[in-house]
Formats: C-alpha cells, sequence, structure tokens
C-alpha cells in the first residue's frame, strides 16, 4: 500500500486512469472508475454475507480534516490511504466503518459487484464539504453535513463509532443543530 494516496474528484479520461490502477486489496473491492467529479466507486470483488469483515483498515496516516479524511475521534482525522477512500455514502449503507476497531463490515447481504457505501456522518460530527444527498433511500437524509446536523433517532438507525455516539449523548438527544443558511 503506497505512504500516500490520492483520490482524483474529477476524472477525464476514465479509461486511462483504469489502465494505471493497481488494486490495494485485490480479491477484496475494486475501484470503478467514472469519468466527471466524484462519479467512481467501491465495489464488491466477491460476495459478502452480512457480519462479515470485509478488510482490516490500515496503513492510514493522521491528517487534516479534509473530504477524503475519516474521522476517528472528537480531534483526530485520518487519511485511509487505499481503496477505501473511494467508499460513498449512502442513507442505506451496504457497510459499516468501524473506526473503533478499525474494520469494514457487511451491513447485508453483498454480491460480487455491489457497491459498498458508509453512512458518513457514523464517523463524521461535522463534515469539511457538505453536500446534497441523492442515495435514493427511503429514508434519506437529503443533506449530508455530519452527525451534529442530525436528529438522535436518525443517527440510531446506523452504526455509530464511539466518538460520534459520545458527541450525541453530551448534546442530548433532541438537540440537532441547525444547518448553517447560506447566505446568497
Amino acid at each position: 500500500m503506497p505512504a500516500t494516496y490520492t483520490k482524483e474528484d474529477t476524472i477525464a479520461d476514465a479509461e486511462a486512469v483504469k489502465r494505471a490502477y493497481k488494486p490495494t486489496h485485490p480479491g477484496f473491492f475494486e475501484v470503478v472508475y467514472a469519468e466527471g467529479s466524484f462519479n467512481s466507486q467501491l465495489v464488491a470483488s466477491k460476495d459478502y454475507k452480512k457480519d462479515e469483515v470485509i478488510a482490516v483498515v490500515e496503513g492510514t496516516t493522521p491528517g487534516p480534516k479534509k473530504y477524503t479524511s475519516v474521522q476517528v475521534s472528537r480531534d483526530l482525522h485520518i487519511e485511509l490511504n487505499s481503496d477505501l477512500v473511494f467508499l460513498n455514502h449512502s442513507c442505506d449503507p451496504s457497510v459499516s466503518l468501524d473506526t473503533d476497531k478499525m474494520l469494514l463490515i457487511a451491513n447485508r447481504d453483498i454480491k460480487k459487484g455491489g457497491p459498498l457505501t458508509f453512512f458518513y456522518p457514523s464517523s463524521e460530527w461535522e463534515m469539511d464539504q457538505s453536500f446534497p444527498c441523492w442515495c435514493g433511500a427511503e429514508k434519506c437524509c437529503r443533506s449530508i453535513q455530519g452527525a451534529k446536523y442530525l436528529s438522535t433517532e436518525i443517527m440510531d438507525r446506523y452504526y455509530v463509532a464511539s466518538h460520534i455516539r459520545e458527541l450525541l449523548n453530551e448534546r442530548g438527544p433532541e438537540a440537532a443543530v441547525p444547518p448553517p443558511q447560506s447566505s446568497a
């Protein structure tokens, strides 16, 4: 695994990127590159059963909070330095990214080629870059800004990292912070 691993957010030539691609976890999952902005995804390279450990998360490095980082404690973010950086968000996630045990775990049975997605607020208190969610899940949150902006009732639907659970407990059950208003 490389010491640093970068994610291009915009791909102009997906075929060239595919030719140069060397998977970090061959046989477990791979990146499917697509042209455009934030269109690539991580997919399963084989079938997984619910609760199966898909991968041990290792080779990470501490880094600043940014769109590619994952929050692992109240004030520490890491870079995944692997294909895991392509785990996209879903409000109906196929996996949990357990940042306490550093494991990627199947939330349900996943077929080969199926997308690997996790619920970003499960580890992020306040996102570096919020975004509108178009995942299409029945209970889609519509706007992904971090756990700080979601009710405890919503957060209780998901696996939640211990640092996020602590912050939720400290703020109280219904004290979700209103999202920042854009000044237009």
